[in-house]
């Protein structure tokens, strides 16, 4: 399964605003990505409610996986952005 591990960049970590952008990008995906702190079980990046219970803060470290390397990469970029940043 492919795994990338990225850095949370939003200013203020995975909270509303930056786990419904990731998580509207996942459900248009055609396969399932999970997202999780390393160590710990990662939840389905298609549900804003289940990123946000993560607590990523902004530096955290997160991994991202899933069946499909371009999807996983495609959510990885998405984490890695300042989602609070965006217009």
């Amino acid at each position: 399964m492919p795994t990338r591990t990225v850095v949370v960049g939003s200013a203020v970590g995975l909270h509303a605003r930056p786990a419904a952008i990731i998580s509207d990008a996942a459900a248009e995906l055609d396969s399932e990505v999970l997202i999780g702190l390393p160590g710990e079980e990662a939840v389905d990046a298609g549900s804003s409610l289940l990123i946000m219970t993560l607590g990523a803060e902004n530096g955290a470290s997160v991994e991202v996986s899933g069946d499909s390397q371009a999807d996983v990469d495609a959510i990885a970029a998405l984490v890695e952005k300042d989602l609070d940043a965006e217009e």
